[in-house]
């Protein structure tokens, strides 16, 4: 939903006549560049690291404003990477015993209030919010993009508004679901073990004995106060640059570095956690990184998942211990291979929605000349397939804020044709898995088992790759939620159609009041002509309350009030016409519709909340 959102409110893509050149003369830059120009981005710094050296490079533009080159030694923002860091320090923490893993969260946030229905059996824990396990929601519009987020803004205050709590939507441990909340609070807790600044503690404890000297925690951007100059400029597409600005879950994503820098934590990363003989973080936990622990899915075998701020990924013919981070104007990659001693980082400074990372990703997996593990073959499964038939939906939904959208269009139909397993999203493209013994099916893009079939702690079958799980449920559900949504639709398009004909006719006639649909067919109106306004207003703002936000929000809000004056006006004046009739049927179907909004907490629609 927010690169949905970020598509919708960047402003349009325009061609660019800059030239892309490479900084470093080698083959790979020059395939480098050649990728940058075909899929219209505009610059990237990256390092290669090996068992005895480190390769860095360069291709591409810094700034197009300026016609500035990027170079090696250009530092660069990595968004949603700055959570492996974390996690580092939060692992340095438990090394040094002032952390414990599995001690639970209000040990130390203390004045933090939960809502966790299974608190007694399964509290929050550390480890749960290292893991994106906590059951968390993802973050609100205005924890993400806010323009009135600032540097110094306490970290409480980006979590919760005034008298809000912290609710937790599934029982903790049994599954990931990524969680910008998670590691807002991992640095609340750092800052409460440390009595200081996560920022101040990190680049003094963590990044100065690692050497990383170009890197920080700290708000940084291109221009201002916090200006940098060797920052390379953010953009939005390859001819429109944006500073950088602060967000309101910095511990989740506000770092800035250099490729040299990464490197130096990929070699920390998959080395013994000593520096110069001192013990930085406990060899055991660093090896316990990228490996889920607890979840439903980690249970019933499968090694891909997520743990302590890595991800296992099974990419390009290899598997590594990866992260990926954007904040929409930067897009960076780690993978580290420990086996090997190998690693790779790469950075961005745009983040096009339709651009093919990937391809980049394998270049630099290629370059570092790593072993290709055999594929997994296919085998007879040991469970029944047929038995997971049926409609799935992810359980629980990534974005709290916007989970009714996930119940209507997320739904996956799994179907089993004696060979393969077959996803079949509403949404997207479908997969097929094959069987590759136990309960484990493979992905055919893949090397290993990517998906297991499974029972869920309360027994309901789900099929789970480690980052998503997908849980059975009834049909009706299912259908009453697409009937509900679709009568809605149809209710409104007949009062804003049939209303508006008989509103202009009524004007003509100069018997407008008369209509009974008449205020919520203007309601619809405006609501349809309203979102021109985003496009007076950054699509960074898009969690303030802004004039566009507020007039959609009291729009939404008085829908269902217009509604209910046109119901009680027709009634009034009576329904012995077919025309009447028709009418209070229109307005029920809405009106119900309305409600379903209401209950999960779309109606009225504000993204500040």
């Amino acid at each position: 939903m927010i690169r949905i959102l970020f598509a919708v409110f960047a402003l349009w893509p325009a061609f660019s006549t800059t030239r892309v050149v490479a900084q470093t003369a080698d083959p790979l830059s020059a395939a480098m560049t050649q990728a940058l120009a075909q899929e219209k981005l505009v610059g990237a710094t990256w390092a290669l690291v090996y068992r005895d050296s480190v390769l860095l490079g360069a291709s591409g533009i810094k700034d197009v404003s300026r016609n500035a080159p990027m170079s090696p030694g250009d530092r660069v923002q990595v968004g949603s990477i700055a959570k492996t860091l974390i996690a580092t320090g939060i692992l340095q923490l438990v090394t040094r015993g002032r952390i414990a893993l599995d001690a639970p969260v209000t040990r130390y946030l203390t004045d933090i209030p939960f809502e966790n229905p299974w608190d007694s059996t399964s509290p929050l824990l550390v480890r749960h919010l290292l893991d994106h396990t906590g059951g968390l929601d993802d973050a609100r519009m205005w924890q993400v993009f806010s323009l009135d987020a600032h540097p110094d803004t306490p970290l409480r205050d980006g979590l919760l508004r005034s008298g809000g709590s912290v609710r937790i939507r599934h029982r903790p441990g049994d599954r990931f679901s990524y969680s910008n909340t998670s590691f807002l609070m991992l640095g609340m807790l750092i800052e409460a073990v440390t009595r200081e600044r996560y920022e101040t503690w990190l680049d003094r404890e963590l990044l100065s004995p690692l050497g990383m000297t170009r890197s920080t925690f700290k708000f940084v951007t291109q221009t201002g106060e916090h200006g940098d100059t060797s920052l390379a400029m953010g953009h939005f597409d390859q001819k429109t640059t944006s500073a950088s600005v602060p967000t309101n879950v910095r511990p989740a994503s506000q770092f800035t570095t250099t490729a040299g820098d990464m490197a130096r934590l990929a070699r920390f990363l998959m080395s013994s956690g000593q520096i110069e003989g001192q013990v930085l973080v406990d060899s055991a936990l660093l090896r316990g990184m990228g490996k889920p622990v607890a979840t439903e899915s980690a249970r019933a075998g499968l090694a891909g998942g997520y743990g302590s701020g890595l991800l296992r990924r099974d990419r390009h013919g290899v598997i590594g211990l990866c992260h990926l981070g954007n904040v929409g104007t930067f897009r960076a990659a780690i993978c580290l291979y420990p086996e090997e001693e190998r690693a790779f980082f790469i950075a961005h400074n745009v983040d096009p929605e339709n651009a093919n990372f990937d391809r980049l990703d394998g270049m630099l997996v290629k370059a570092l000349g790593l072993s290709y593990p055999l594929v997994q073959q296919t085998q007879p499964p040991a469970v029944d397939p047929r038995d997971w038939e049926g409609m799935y939906l992810v359980r629980p939904s990534r974005f709290a804020q916007f989970a009714y959208l996930d119940e209507l269009g997320g739904v996956t139909s799994v179907r089993w044709d004696g060979a393969t397993l077959k996803l079949l999203p509403v949404q997207g493209n479908g997969r097929a898995l094959t069987p590759v013994g136990g309960a484990f099916f493979r992905a055919e893009d893949r090397v290993q088992a990517t998906h297991v079939l499974a029972r869920s702690t309360d027994n309901r079958r789900i099929i789970a790759d480690g980052l998503r799980t997908l849980e059975r449920v009834d049909p009706l559900h299912i259908y009453a939620h697409w009937t509900s949504a679709a009568v809605g639709i149809l209710a409104l398009l007949y009062v804003l159609l049939v209303g508006g004909v008989r509103s202009i006719r009524g004007l003509q006639r100069r018997q407008w009041r008369s209509e009974h649909l008449k205020w919520p067919t203007l309601c619809l109106a405006l609501l349809i002509v309203a979102p021109a306004l985003y496009f007076t207003q950054s699509f960074l703002a898009i969690g303030d309350p802004t004039p566009a936000n507020v007039t959609i929000a009291l729009l939404t809000g008085a829908l269902p009030l217009t509604l209910i004056i046109a119901g009680v006006h027709r009634i009034t004046t009576g329904l012995g016409s077919r025309g009447a009739r028709t009418d209070m049927l229109a307005i029920a179907g809405a009106l119900q519709w309305c409600v379903v909004l209401a209950s999960w907490g779309m109606l009225p629609l504000a993204l500040w909340r």
